[in-house]
């Protein structure tokens, strides 16, 4: 049972790492191989959420991949969480932790009914109305983006900036994950601006992923008190 669940904030990784499916064959990677990687990068104890995402995949390809993804990951990694991106139904059918929603899939409600009350929810929000909505709804985190201008989404929404990402910060007291453009250069002022997380898509393929990770950990803890 998850910390929402247990009235908690839930517990968000400083570093979220998404991988899309073309992103990663564009580097040569097989998402699975990428998604071991990028988790073998965390330190011992860690509890990572990771993601799949596969904008273009068909509906049969998809199931069929996440099933393997999610089967090698937790056998492999059996603290990692393994978010499905937008289908809460395959999100079921593979055994997955949970889903990401996007503002055009099933509204959390649904999602929620159909996946029960232990699995993960979160849910994108791109401006302060939309924000404003999902407070209240019952996810487990919500995300703000795009934080800064993005070339791994068709048609973007329109920049929140790190404005946006205090805004959310103000209006919203769960968990907080930073979405959009976000890379080892520019996430430093992402959670200084009050994320909990910043999720991470074409940046993790700069190098090779588990360099990468470790380089954006790296960055997160000067920023951490103590």
């Amino acid at each position: 049972m998850n910390a929402t669940r247990l009235g908690g904030r839930f517990p968000l990784p400083s570093v979220y790492a998404v991988i899309d499916v073309e992103v990663a064959r564009k580097a040569g990677l097989h998402a699975v191989e990428a998604s071991v990687r990028v988790l073998a990068a965390y330190p011992p104890g860690a509890d990572p959420l990771i993601q799949l995402r596969a904008k273009s995949m068909d509906d049969g390809s998809f199931l069929q991949l996440a099933r393997d993804w999610v089967r090698q990951l937790q056998r492999r990694f059996p603290n990692a969480q393994t978010i499905i991106n937008d289908r809460a139904d395959i999100a079921m059918l593979s055994g997955a932790d949970g889903v990401h929603l996007g503002q055009d899939d099933l509204p959390p409600a649904a999602a929620r009914r159909l996946l029960g009350a232990d699995k993960v929810i979160g849910y994108s929000t791109h401006n302060e109305a939309q924000l404003r909505a999902a407070i209240g709804q019952p996810c487990d985190y919500l995300a703000i983006g795009p934080v800064y201008a993005t070339s791994t989404k068709e048609n973007p929404d329109p920049v929140v900036g790190l404005d946006g990402v205090r805004r959310a910060r103000e209006l919203y007291q769960g968990a907080l994950v930073a979405i959009g453009g976000i890379s080892l250069e520019n996430c430093a002022p992402v959670w200084q601006a009050g994320a909990d997380s910043v999720a991470l898509i074409g940046d993790l393929f700069k190098e090779d992923p588990a360099a990468r990770v470790r380089k954006l950990l790296s960055r997160y803890a000067p920023l951490t008190p103590g």
